[in-house]
């Protein structure tokens, strides 16, 4: 069951940086109307949360500039930007490397509990490493769609 987990975490971040093949940096950057983010939020956003879900709450050492923060966290978005984002290059192999790491780090740990306890914002309970990583799987399936629309509309 465990290297299950860690097989689609690897998946399900191969469709994200599938979703952005062949995109411009200009487009990356395009927040349709209607949309309060962009495509780069998206991905610089997808690797925040994985970053903090995987290594911070498991007491690992979280490999995060401090612009991300301010740029991809919940509530944050383009228009408010007083900073150069990441360009995509350096997201999508900092996506490509992360879940690699998460299954070296991580990979008999998924029972161990976190304490204290998390509520996501949409009320998820997550009490162990492995619950973290499942919801994150949501976490992400969610942000690929909101990639699709964001290329859809974007054109």
């Amino acid at each position: 069951m465990n290297e299950n987990l860690f097989t689609q975490i690897e998946s399900i971040r191969n469709l994200t940086i599938k979703a952005v093949e062949g995109i411009s940096e200009q487009t990356l950057d395009i927040v349709p109307e209607g949309f309060n983010n962009s495509l780069r939020w998206n991905l610089g956003h997808i690797y925040l949360v994985q970053e903090k879900f995987a290594f911070h709450f498991a007491g690992e050492p979280v490999q995060l500039s401090e612009s991300f923060e301010r740029l991809f966290a919940r509530g944050t978005k383009p228009a408010d930007w007083k900073e150069k984002p990441p360009a995509l290059e350096v997201l999508l192999e900092m996506l490509a490397e992360q879940p690699k790491r998460i299954h070296k780090a991580l990979l008999d740990r998924l029972d161990e509990p976190v304490t204290p306890t998390y509520t996501t914002g949409s009320g998820v309970q997550l009490s162990t490493i492995g619950e973290f990583l499942t919801f994150t799987l949501y976490h992400e399936g969610m942000h690929i769609n909101t990639i699709r629309l964001l290329k859809r509309f974007a054109n």
